[in-house]
């Protein structure tokens, strides 16, 4: 597999100043030389919440920043300009641009309409509430600071298939319109998780198909960006999803674009579900690996008691390599989120050493573990930048596993020639320290290893036949390269 490695180029809680776009830009030449080949930026379009919204509570998609609605011109990110600026500076410096997408539902609307709805079950959406009942939604949305701008699409209630909030009665619940039903192919949390927030899109009706194809046409046309990151794909019909995909790359492969990269956010800890839904969409996407970014959870908080044998098992890198986005941490994962399950400080080196490091997947970088979140008092995390600098430089060639201890683990890859001084070691605990005897590939034979983390402080010098006894620190990971591949590398942490 190629050495492409991804970041997440935001986290939830970055200032509301308008200025990422013009960041992105800025450190796009530093991106590049730190080992970044694709960026995921956040979702550019205008959201309820207006200059104070991450994204994700969508209500203008055409709206890039450039029109004064929900209280501002500009999104939290920049301005429209600003947006296609960042794009074309990490393009011309040869990092493939992936743009957040959110079709599942809108919010924020202009105006409400009386809609008959059957209340359901917060738990299990196939069970009704009573029966039928007469609702206040916002369901109107006509983007009158638009003015139609770009397309004269406005949205009304036949066009949803449900709602969280009845303004009659001013009260939240799950509320299905009449007439209308839950897709029947999403994840079967909660019985049918077609519902998720705001007003949901009825991803059935032809009006809505042909508007979100117009769109995504549009957006490519307008942003031409390299790639797709999708938002909760498990909550719209999968093969919807599967046509709109296909829609989309026949577009971009009219305008001389092949291969649109396109990954998917499935949140689920359950492999079966990926590998489902891997299936029917016939392998169109890659997903993030939720089952693994769980692993490290549990290795993390076992207090040694973690088998580090089943690191990978059960998880979609471990199943699917060639389709897999692993990932340590996001903005969903991170503090105060509804998905709060941070992965602790402490294991946070050894995570990014398994999915930086080995040969499988395309491992995704948050923000928040680059840089730091300072809401939340939350440092960069410790080797990340020297991990980044081994997987650009030196972890090539084939690959040999060494997953056969409860808490010492390791792996190698013997370099190639294309890549001078190429070829590592990694050894990492959960627990005690220890050694393993690893084999490197006679190519290194003679070579004197060093630990570029700075656990380790000896020369671990290779045999004739290709291995070495490798060492690691308990809770710890040591990554061994060539003596003059450690000279080689602007290492800027200790």
């Amino acid at each position: 597999m190629d050495n492409r490695t991804m970041m997440q180029y935001f986290e939830w809680y970055l200032p509301d100043n308008s200025l990422l776009w013009n960041r992105a830009a800025a450190q796009a030449k530093a991106l590049r030389e730190a080992g970044i080949s694709m960026v995921w930026l956040p979702p550019a379009y205008k959201g309820a919440s207006g200059a104070e919204s991450v994204g994700y509570d969508v209500y203008d998609l055409y709206d890039l920043g450039e029109f004064d609605q929900k209280g501002s011109v500009r999104t939290k990110y920049g301005t429209r300009e600003e947006y296609l600026t960042a794009v074309r500076a990490l393009q011309e410096q040869g990092i493939s641009v992936l743009c957040d997408v959110v079709l599942n539902h809108r919010m924020g609307a202009d105006g409400t309409e009386e809609v008959v709805v059957e209340e359901e079950q917060a738990n299990d959406r196939d069970q009704d509430i009573g029966g039928k009942q007469t609702i206040v939604a916002w369901t109107k949305f006509d983007f009158p600071g638009r003015a139609d701008a770009y397309s004269a699409f406005h949205w009304h209630a036949a066009h949803f298939s449900g709602a969280d909030w009845d303004e009659r009665s001013r009260r939240n619940g799950i509320f299905r319109f009449d007439g209308k039903h839950w897709n029947g192919e999403t994840d079967n949390e909660n019985g049918n998780y077609d519902y998720l927030m705001g007003v949901d899109l009825d991803t059935d009706h032809p009006e809505v198909i042909q508007e979100m194809q117009d769109w995504g046409k549009w957006y490519l046309d307008t942003v031409k960006p390299d790639g797709l990151r999708l938002d909760a794909v498990k909550h719209i019909g999968f093969d919807r999803y599967r046509q709109w995909i296909e829609a989309m790359r026949a577009h971009a492969g009219e305008k001389g674009q092949d291969d649109l990269f396109i990954v998917g956010e499935y949140w689920s800890n359950e492999l079966g579900k990926l590998t489902h839904y891997l299936d029917v969409t016939q392998h169109a996407l890659a997903l993030f690996d939720v089952p693994l970014h769980f692993h490290f959870l549990q290795a993390a908080t076992s207090n040694g008691n973690y088998d580090m044998r089943q690191l990978f098992e059960g998880t979609f890198t471990g199943t699917e390599p060639a389709y897999a986005v692993p990932f340590v941490d996001n903005h969903d994962t991170q503090p105060g989120q509804a998905l709060q399950s941070f992965i602790p400080a402490w294991f946070k080196p050894i995570a990014y050493a398994v999915i930086l490091l080995r040969d499988v997947g395309t491992p995704c970088v948050f923000y928040g573990d680059y840089y730091g979140i300072p809401h939340d008092g939350i440092a960069a995390v410790q080797g990340l930048r020297t991990l980044l600098q081994v997987r650009k430089s030196y972890a090539y060639g084939t690959e040999h596993l060494y997953f056969d201890d409860a808490s010492v683990v390791g792996f190698t890859r013997e370099g190639d020639a294309e890549h001078e001084h190429s070829g590592i070691a990694v050894l990492l605990s959960d627990s005690v320290g220890g050694t393993k005897r690893m084999y490197v590939g006679t190519a290194l034979a003679g070579a004197c290893m060093v630990d570029v983390m700075g656990r380790r402080r000896e020369c671990i010098q290779i045999s004739e036949d290709g291995f070495g006894e490798f060492a690691v620190d308990g809770g710890s990971v040591s990554v061994w390269v060539r003596l003059e591949a450690a000279a080689a590398l602007f290492i800027g942490e200790t």
